[in-house]
Protein backbone atom coordinates (compact mmCIF):
# COMPACT_ATOMS: atom_id res chain seq x y z
CA UNK A 1 0.00 0.00 0.00
CA UNK A 2 1.55 3.01 -0.36
CA UNK A 3 1.70 6.26 2.01
CA UNK A 4 0.36 9.88 1.23
CA UNK A 5 1.44 11.88 3.72
CA UNK A 6 0.13 15.99 3.62
CA UNK A 7 2.27 18.07 5.61
CA UNK A 8 1.14 22.07 6.40
CA UNK A 9 3.08 24.80 5.42
CA UNK A 10 3.49 26.27 8.94
CA UNK A 11 7.07 28.17 9.33
CA UNK A 12 9.54 26.82 11.94
CA UNK A 13 8.92 28.56 15.32
CA UNK A 14 12.06 27.46 17.19
CA UNK A 15 16.23 28.36 16.28
CA UNK A 16 17.58 24.88 16.15
CA UNK A 17 21.36 24.62 16.70
CA UNK A 18 23.49 22.17 14.57
CA UNK A 19 25.68 20.52 17.35
CA UNK A 20 29.46 19.84 15.86
CA UNK A 21 30.23 16.23 15.95
CA UNK A 22 34.00 16.26 14.86
CA UNK A 23 36.65 18.44 15.47
CA UNK A 24 39.09 19.91 13.25
CA UNK A 25 37.11 19.14 10.37
CA UNK A 26 38.18 21.57 7.43
CA UNK A 27 35.80 23.98 6.46
CA UNK A 28 35.40 25.68 3.15
CA UNK A 29 33.57 28.99 2.30
CA UNK A 30 29.98 29.45 3.44
CA UNK A 31 27.28 27.23 1.25
CA UNK A 32 24.14 28.83 0.15
CA UNK A 33 21.66 25.84 -0.09
CA UNK A 34 20.93 25.04 -3.87
CA UNK A 35 17.88 26.03 -5.16
CA UNK A 36 15.44 24.29 -7.80
CA UNK A 37 12.60 25.67 -9.52
CA UNK A 38 9.97 22.78 -10.56
CA UNK A 39 6.71 22.80 -11.85
CA UNK A 40 3.97 22.14 -9.84
CA UNK A 41 1.01 19.42 -11.34
CA UNK A 42 -2.43 21.07 -10.80
CA UNK A 43 -4.42 20.23 -7.44
CA UNK A 44 -1.03 18.36 -5.89
CA UNK A 45 1.69 20.42 -5.52
CA UNK A 46 4.85 19.18 -5.32
CA UNK A 47 4.94 15.21 -4.62
CA UNK A 48 7.94 13.32 -2.98
CA UNK A 49 8.30 9.64 -3.69
CA UNK A 50 11.11 7.38 -1.91
CA UNK A 51 12.16 4.15 -2.90
CA UNK A 52 14.72 1.98 -0.43
CA UNK A 53 16.22 -1.39 -0.84
CA UNK A 54 15.80 -1.84 -4.14
CA UNK A 55 18.34 -4.52 -4.60
CA UNK A 56 18.62 -4.01 -8.51
CA UNK A 57 21.32 -6.91 -8.86
CA UNK A 58 18.32 -9.25 -8.90
CA UNK A 59 16.71 -9.04 -12.45
CA UNK A 60 13.01 -8.87 -11.16
CA UNK A 61 13.52 -5.69 -9.45
CA UNK A 62 15.44 -4.21 -12.30
CA UNK A 63 12.56 -5.30 -14.66
CA UNK A 64 10.34 -3.55 -12.11
CA UNK A 65 12.34 -0.18 -12.31
CA UNK A 66 12.29 -0.23 -15.56
CA UNK A 67 8.55 -0.71 -16.00
CA UNK A 68 8.21 2.65 -14.37
CA UNK A 69 6.20 4.89 -16.48
CA UNK A 70 8.50 7.39 -18.27
CA UNK A 71 6.26 10.33 -18.29
CA UNK A 72 3.89 9.90 -15.27
CA UNK A 73 6.75 11.67 -12.70
CA UNK A 74 8.33 13.44 -14.56
CA UNK A 75 7.76 16.69 -12.36
CA UNK A 76 7.82 14.76 -9.35
CA UNK A 77 11.16 14.15 -6.91
CA UNK A 78 12.46 10.41 -5.60
CA UNK A 79 14.54 10.12 -2.63
CA UNK A 80 16.29 6.78 -3.26
CA UNK A 81 17.04 5.61 0.64
CA UNK A 82 19.85 3.00 -0.08
CA UNK A 83 20.80 -0.69 -1.10
CA UNK A 84 20.38 -0.02 -4.96
CA UNK A 85 22.66 -2.53 -6.13
CA UNK A 86 25.63 -4.33 -4.99
CA UNK A 87 27.60 -4.14 -8.73
CA UNK A 88 28.53 -0.92 -10.12
CA UNK A 89 27.40 -1.34 -13.54
CA UNK A 90 23.58 -1.93 -11.98
CA UNK A 91 23.76 0.60 -9.55
CA UNK A 92 24.50 3.21 -12.37
CA UNK A 93 22.20 1.66 -14.62
CA UNK A 94 19.42 1.83 -11.90
CA UNK A 95 19.97 5.16 -11.41
CA UNK A 96 19.69 6.75 -14.17
CA UNK A 97 16.52 5.07 -15.40
CA UNK A 98 15.63 6.81 -12.29
CA UNK A 99 17.01 9.87 -13.28
CA UNK A 100 15.24 9.76 -16.42
CA UNK A 101 11.84 9.20 -14.87
CA UNK A 102 11.81 11.39 -12.30
CA UNK A 103 12.83 15.64 -12.51
CA UNK A 104 14.95 15.47 -9.08
CA UNK A 105 16.53 12.14 -7.88
CA UNK A 106 18.43 12.10 -4.28
CA UNK A 107 20.85 9.13 -2.94
CA UNK A 108 22.06 7.94 0.31
CA UNK A 109 24.22 4.69 0.74
CA UNK A 110 23.33 1.56 1.85
CA UNK A 111 25.62 -1.25 3.29
CA UNK A 112 25.32 -3.72 0.01
CA UNK A 113 26.11 -0.53 -2.24
CA UNK A 114 29.51 -0.63 -0.70
CA UNK A 115 30.01 -4.07 -1.17
CA UNK A 116 33.43 -5.40 -2.83
CA UNK A 117 32.85 -8.53 -4.40
CA UNK A 118 32.59 -8.81 -7.58
CA UNK A 119 34.43 -5.16 -8.06
CA UNK A 120 36.87 -5.25 -11.09
CA UNK A 121 39.31 -2.93 -9.70
CA UNK A 122 40.73 -3.60 -6.20
CA UNK A 123 39.07 -0.91 -4.62
CA UNK A 124 37.85 -0.64 -0.57
CA UNK A 125 34.48 0.44 0.60
CA UNK A 126 35.57 4.00 0.82
CA UNK A 127 37.03 4.27 -2.54
CA UNK A 128 33.68 2.78 -3.78
CA UNK A 129 31.53 4.98 -2.02
CA UNK A 130 33.18 8.09 -3.41
CA UNK A 131 32.94 6.20 -7.24
CA UNK A 132 29.13 5.95 -6.42
CA UNK A 133 28.97 9.65 -5.46
CA UNK A 134 31.24 10.63 -9.07
CA UNK A 135 28.63 8.55 -10.51
CA UNK A 136 25.89 10.28 -9.07
CA UNK A 137 27.36 13.55 -10.06
CA UNK A 138 27.62 12.96 -13.90
CA UNK A 139 24.31 11.50 -13.53
CA UNK A 140 22.78 14.57 -12.24
CA UNK A 141 21.76 12.92 -8.75
CA UNK A 142 21.73 15.18 -5.46
CA UNK A 143 23.61 13.83 -2.46
CA UNK A 144 23.58 17.04 -0.67
CA UNK A 145 20.70 19.51 1.18
CA UNK A 146 18.67 20.99 -1.77
CA UNK A 147 15.65 23.68 -1.59
CA UNK A 148 13.11 22.37 -4.38
CA UNK A 149 10.29 24.91 -3.74
CA UNK A 150 10.28 25.93 -0.53
CA UNK A 151 11.23 22.35 0.33
CA UNK A 152 14.37 21.44 2.51
CA UNK A 153 15.38 18.00 1.18
CA UNK A 154 18.49 16.67 3.54
CA UNK A 155 20.07 13.76 2.69
CA UNK A 156 21.52 12.42 5.59
CA UNK A 157 25.24 9.65 5.67
CA UNK A 158 25.28 7.09 8.10
CA UNK A 159 26.60 3.53 9.35
CA UNK A 160 25.35 1.54 12.22
CA UNK A 161 27.19 0.30 15.31
CA UNK A 162 27.00 -2.35 17.99
CA UNK A 163 26.25 -0.18 20.91
CA UNK A 164 23.06 1.40 19.52
CA UNK A 165 21.40 -2.12 20.70
CA UNK A 166 19.99 -1.33 24.05
CA UNK A 167 17.54 -3.95 24.61
CA UNK A 168 18.84 -7.02 26.61
CA UNK A 169 20.10 -9.64 24.69
CA UNK A 170 17.91 -13.16 24.10
CA UNK A 171 19.47 -15.94 26.11
CA UNK A 172 18.93 -19.77 26.05
CA UNK A 173 18.78 -20.38 22.37
CA UNK A 174 21.89 -20.91 20.09
CA UNK A 175 21.89 -17.22 17.91
CA UNK A 176 24.72 -16.78 15.07
CA UNK A 177 27.17 -14.70 15.28
CA UNK A 178 27.50 -11.43 13.44
CA UNK A 179 30.39 -12.61 11.50
CA UNK A 180 27.75 -15.49 10.45
CA UNK A 181 24.62 -13.37 9.64
CA UNK A 182 26.04 -9.96 8.18
CA UNK A 183 27.34 -10.48 5.02
CA UNK A 184 28.93 -6.80 5.77
CA UNK A 185 31.61 -8.43 8.05
CA UNK A 186 32.91 -9.80 4.79
CA UNK A 187 31.83 -8.30 1.74
CA UNK A 188 32.74 -4.90 2.41
CA UNK A 189 36.13 -3.47 3.16
CA UNK A 190 37.52 -1.33 5.00
CA UNK A 191 40.81 0.70 5.77
CA UNK A 192 42.66 -0.18 8.62
CA UNK A 193 41.43 3.21 10.96
CA UNK A 194 37.39 2.08 9.87
CA UNK A 195 35.64 -1.22 11.35
CA UNK A 196 32.46 -2.74 12.13
CA UNK A 197 34.01 -3.87 15.39
CA UNK A 198 33.54 -0.31 17.08
CA UNK A 199 31.60 3.08 16.51
CA UNK A 200 34.33 4.16 13.66
CA UNK A 201 32.52 4.14 11.13
CA UNK A 202 29.01 5.49 12.37
CA UNK A 203 31.49 8.39 13.14
CA UNK A 204 33.25 8.54 9.86
CA UNK A 205 29.89 8.31 8.08
CA UNK A 206 28.21 11.12 10.47
CA UNK A 207 31.05 13.01 9.50
CA UNK A 208 30.34 13.55 6.28
CA UNK A 209 27.01 15.38 7.20
CA UNK A 210 29.16 18.35 8.54
CA UNK A 211 30.15 19.30 4.35
CA UNK A 212 26.23 19.89 4.63
CA UNK A 213 26.36 22.09 8.00
CA UNK A 214 26.29 25.80 6.23
CA UNK A 215 23.81 24.32 3.82
CA UNK A 216 21.24 23.20 6.52
CA UNK A 217 21.02 26.27 8.50
CA UNK A 218 20.19 28.01 5.26
CA UNK A 219 17.70 25.64 4.41
CA UNK A 220 16.01 26.00 8.27
CA UNK A 221 15.91 29.61 8.24
CA UNK A 222 14.35 29.82 4.77
CA UNK A 223 12.24 26.82 4.55
CA UNK A 224 9.47 26.19 6.70
CA UNK A 225 8.98 22.35 5.39
CA UNK A 226 11.57 19.77 5.76
CA UNK A 227 12.41 16.02 4.88
CA UNK A 228 15.40 14.55 6.09
CA UNK A 229 16.48 10.60 4.68
CA UNK A 230 19.04 8.14 5.11
CA UNK A 231 19.61 4.31 4.89
CA UNK A 232 19.86 3.29 8.25
CA UNK A 233 17.62 3.20 11.53
CA UNK A 234 17.70 6.47 13.90
CA UNK A 235 16.14 4.43 16.76
CA UNK A 236 15.72 1.55 18.22
CA UNK A 237 11.78 1.68 18.49
CA UNK A 238 11.28 1.99 14.88
CA UNK A 239 12.54 -1.90 14.65
CA UNK A 240 10.15 -4.61 16.31
CA UNK A 241 11.66 -6.13 19.62
CA UNK A 242 14.30 -9.18 19.70
CA UNK A 243 11.25 -11.57 20.82
CA UNK A 244 9.60 -10.85 17.63
CA UNK A 245 12.50 -11.09 15.19
CA UNK A 246 13.84 -13.76 13.31
CA UNK A 247 17.72 -12.75 14.11
CA UNK A 248 17.27 -11.43 17.76
CA UNK A 249 20.51 -9.52 17.18
CA UNK A 250 19.37 -7.59 14.20
CA UNK A 251 19.44 -4.05 16.38
CA UNK A 252 23.09 -4.26 16.85
CA UNK A 253 23.50 -3.91 12.63
CA UNK A 254 20.65 -1.58 12.09
CA UNK A 255 21.18 2.14 13.37
CA UNK A 256 23.20 5.00 14.78
CA UNK A 257 22.77 7.66 17.64
CA UNK A 258 24.37 10.10 16.04
CA UNK A 259 22.17 9.65 13.18
CA UNK A 260 18.86 10.43 15.48
CA UNK A 261 21.23 13.58 16.50
CA UNK A 262 21.65 14.70 13.50
CA UNK A 263 17.90 14.61 12.65
CA UNK A 264 17.21 16.28 16.31
CA UNK A 265 19.52 18.77 15.02
CA UNK A 266 18.20 19.80 12.03
CA UNK A 267 14.10 19.10 12.91
CA UNK A 268 14.77 20.27 16.28
CA UNK A 269 14.73 18.27 20.15
CA UNK A 270 10.92 18.18 19.71
CA UNK A 271 10.45 17.82 16.31
CA UNK A 272 7.51 19.00 14.48
CA UNK A 273 3.91 18.55 13.25
CA UNK A 274 5.64 18.18 9.80
CA UNK A 275 8.88 16.72 10.52
CA UNK A 276 9.47 13.81 8.72
CA UNK A 277 12.20 11.35 8.19
CA UNK A 278 12.26 8.39 6.34
CA UNK A 279 14.60 5.21 6.23
CA UNK A 280 15.52 2.25 5.16
CA UNK A 281 17.43 -0.81 5.54
CA UNK A 282 15.40 -3.12 7.81
CA UNK A 283 13.00 -4.33 5.08
CA UNK A 284 9.68 -3.59 7.93
CA UNK A 285 6.52 -1.68 7.52
CA UNK A 286 7.03 1.26 10.09
CA UNK A 287 4.66 4.64 10.68
CA UNK A 288 5.33 6.50 14.09
CA UNK A 289 5.45 9.68 15.49
CA UNK A 290 8.25 9.31 18.15
CA UNK A 291 8.94 12.57 20.40
CA UNK A 292 7.27 14.89 17.65
CA UNK A 293 8.97 13.66 14.43
CA UNK A 294 7.37 11.49 12.03
CA UNK A 295 9.59 8.15 10.83
CA UNK A 296 8.68 6.27 8.05
CA UNK A 297 9.90 3.26 5.96
CA UNK A 298 7.48 0.97 3.76
CA UNK A 299 7.88 -1.83 2.14
CA UNK A 300 6.61 -3.12 -1.23
CA UNK A 301 6.78 -6.79 -2.00
CA UNK A 302 8.10 -6.94 -5.38
CA UNK A 303 10.22 -10.01 -5.49
CA UNK A 304 12.97 -9.03 -3.08
CA UNK A 305 11.47 -6.54 -0.86
CA UNK A 306 11.67 -3.30 -2.68
CA UNK A 307 10.39 -0.44 -0.01
CA UNK A 308 8.19 1.88 -1.91
CA UNK A 309 6.67 5.11 -0.22
CA UNK A 310 4.94 8.22 -1.45
CA UNK A 311 4.97 11.70 0.21
CA UNK A 312 2.49 13.96 -1.09
CA UNK A 313 3.50 17.73 -0.38
CA UNK A 314 0.60 20.53 -0.23
CA UNK A 315 0.08 23.25 0.31
CA UNK A 316 2.87 24.95 -1.34
CA UNK A 317 1.63 28.34 -2.78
Amino acid sequence: MVSCLSLSANSLSEKIAFKKYRRGIKRGCTKRPQILPTALRDGFGLRVFVLSDLHTDYPENMAWVRSFPTKRHNKDVLLVAGDVAEMYDNFVFTMSLLRDRFEYVFYVPGNHDLWCRWERDDLDSLQKLNKLLDACRQLGVETNAVVIDGLGIVPLFSWYHESFDREEDITGIRIPSLDMACKDFRACKWPGNLSNRDSSLALYFDAMNENNQDTVKQIQSTCSQIITFSHFVPRQELCPEKRMLFYPNLPKIIGSDWLEDRIRSIHGIEGSSFACHVFGHTHFCWDAIVDGIRYQIYEKHMIYTVCFCRISWLGTD
